[in-house]
């Protein structure tokens, strides 16, 4: 009976159609009816006993995206998305993270159904242009620079709020609780610049109100120098901090804001803040996305899925295995949208 109801939703949302489109192609056409549970889903290793313990933790949200559903019972879902890993796969050219027609036509299909936002560690302005779509809202460098819906709330700062129209004319709030220190990071940015430019493969990224180096084309023996030039000049801005990703050390301002603050932010403004009828849904792969993790389990709502084809420590509930897969359960969520709209 389970898998009769999986296979009537999997009918529902129009896939089997759509998985034999010619249009799909490369590894999306390797997506099966298993990925909703009915055998293994693609990418994952099944023959690694620790990772099918981790699995059994962090299950499949496409293994498990109809009971994910059928527990939404009517309320509003936000969606949040982080975007290098999860929208766009991790390339050894930062600049070059694009991400596929697909995926900008999934996350336009989700957009037109749940509102949607992007948060990313990267500045507004850059994930904005890899992304472009005005149907969404974004919050780069990590949360600390959001564009969202017009706020009415009083619960936030005034100072560091301002109203403001898009190329087509919508209002919108700019957030950005860091503003002071842009002066600091202008002079950072210049100087690790500087001090890196006798780094071979080193690439500082400037990204608004925080500076990323990167280093995955650092030769080993080049790492320390990299990591000691960067602790140097950390020093002479004793306001700020470093962080470790992917390839990455981040430097950022020490205030008490991060992915998790943004997404509670975007939910006030959206009018979600105390709200029993919403189900907030959180997609990401960085380690600064468990900010945002924590924020959904200690509300008790709403469902965090990391993106990791490895085990790794997460509070996230489940998981998806890579961006392929990220696509796949965007497609779903439209679909199902559709067929069971709000009423």
């Amino acid at each position: 009976m389970a898998k009769e109801n999986i296979w009537k939703l999997y009918r529902a949302m129009g896939l089997q159609k759509m998985l034999s489109s010619d249009q799909i192609n490369g590894p999306i056409s390797k997506m099966q009816p298993s990925l909703f549970g009915l055998e293994k889903p693609m990418g994952h290793n099944l023959t690694d006993s620790y990772y099918i313990s981790w699995l059994e933790e962090h299950p499949s949200a496409l293994g498990c995206f109809h009971m994910m559903m059928s527990a939404t019972n009517g309320k509003q879902i936000v969606l949040f998305l982080d975007y290098d890993g999860t929208l766009s796969p991790i390339v050894s050219d930062p600049n070059r993270a694009f991400m596929t027609d697909r995926m900008r036509s999934a996350v336009l299909e989700v957009a037109r159904h749940f509102p949607t936002a992007i948060i990313s560690g990267r500045s507004r302005e850059k994930v904005y242009d890899f992304v472009k779509l005005d149907e969404v809202y974004y919050a780069g460098s990590h949360g600390m620079d959001i564009m969202g819906p017009l706020s009415t709330t009083n619960s936030y700062d005034g100072k560091y709020q301002i109203n403001t129209l898009n190329e087509r004319g919508n209002e919108f709030t700019i957030y950005q609780p860091a503003k002071e220190y842009l002066p600091s990071i202008k002079k950072m940015l210049k100087e690790l610049k500087k001090r890196t430019c006798d780094v071979p493969g080193a690439f500082v990224e400037d990204n608004r109100f925080c500076v990323s180096v990167h280093y995955r084309h650092v030769l080993d023996e080049d790492y320390g120098m990299l990591e000691e030039i960067i602790h140097n000049v950390l020093s002479e801005y004793p306001c700020f901090h470093l962080t470790r990703g992917k390839k990455v050390l981040e430097i950022r301002p020490s205030i008490k804001w991060n992915k998790g603050d943004a997404l509670v932010y975007l939910l006030d403004t959206l009018g979600f803040s105390d709200s029993t009828n919403v189900i907030p849904i959180y997609i990401g792969d960085d380690r600064t996305d468990e900010d945002a993790f924590k924020v959904l389990r200690s509300r008790k709502e709403g469902y965090p899925i990391v993106v990791s084809s490895v085990p790794r420590q997460t509070s996230a509930s489940y998981s998806l295995c890579d961006p392929s897969e990220v696509l796949l359960f965007l497609i779903c969520l439209a679909r199902w949208a559709e067929a069971f709209p709000l009423s």
